[in-house]
Order: C-alpha cells, then structure tokens, then sequence
C-alpha cells in the first residue's frame, strides 16, 4: 500500500494545517473573534450576531470543534460555546513557532 501524501510530513505540520484550513473562513474567524470578546455564547447569539442561518453557523463551530479550538456544554435545549483554552494555546505556539523563525534579510538584499 502506498503512502499517503500526509504521511510525508510530521505530525505538527499535519495538525498545523489542519488548524489553518478550519482557520481558513471568515465566518469560522468572526466565530472566534465572538467567543474571545465574550468567552462563552448560545448558538442563537452566534446567529443574531453574523446574520447566518443556524445550519451553517453549525457545521462552522463543528469545524472547530473538530480541530478543538472549541468546546461546547449543553444547557438543556442550547449548547454554550467557548475558546478551549489549553488547545487554543497549542495552536498559538505552533503558529508563532514557525512565524518566529523569520529573519528578515538585510536591507536591499531581498528576493
């Protein structure tokens, strides 16, 4: 059996893209933007907030909640959402890890 193109890179790279495709919507990014600025919400508010329909703003926070960026608790018939925060600071580090890397180049000297 051959070898599956993720299988060429490591773990942290296949988790890192993984955390940047679920990034990679603006909804998913308005999403996130709302539960730092409040730390917890209702579904409904996401709704009222991002004027999206319920279905969509659902299978957004379930992208996120795949990558675990997202936790969410039932409340009878509503679920809270909020920022998981010890894989929030996974994500971060893995990002700043690879954006720390840059020098920029000396001055006049670039590609």
């Amino acid at each position: 059996m051959g070898v599956t193109k993720s299988d060429l890179f490591s773990e942290t790279q296949n988790e890192l893209a993984l955390a940047a495709k679920a990034f990679a919507h603006p909804a998913r990014i308005a999403i996130i933007e709302y539960l730092l600025k409040s730390s917890s919400c209702i579904n409904g508010d996401l709704v009222n907030e991002l004027g999206l329909a319920q279905a969509t703003i659902s299978q957004h926070l379930r992208e996120l909640k795949e990558i675990g960026v997202i936790q969410g608790t039932i409340e009878g018939t509503r679920v809270n959402y909020c920022i998981n925060p010890g894989r929030w600071e996974e994500i971060k580090e893995q990002f700043n890890k690879i954006f720390d890397q840059y020098m920029p180049p000396p001055a006049n000297n670039c590609c």
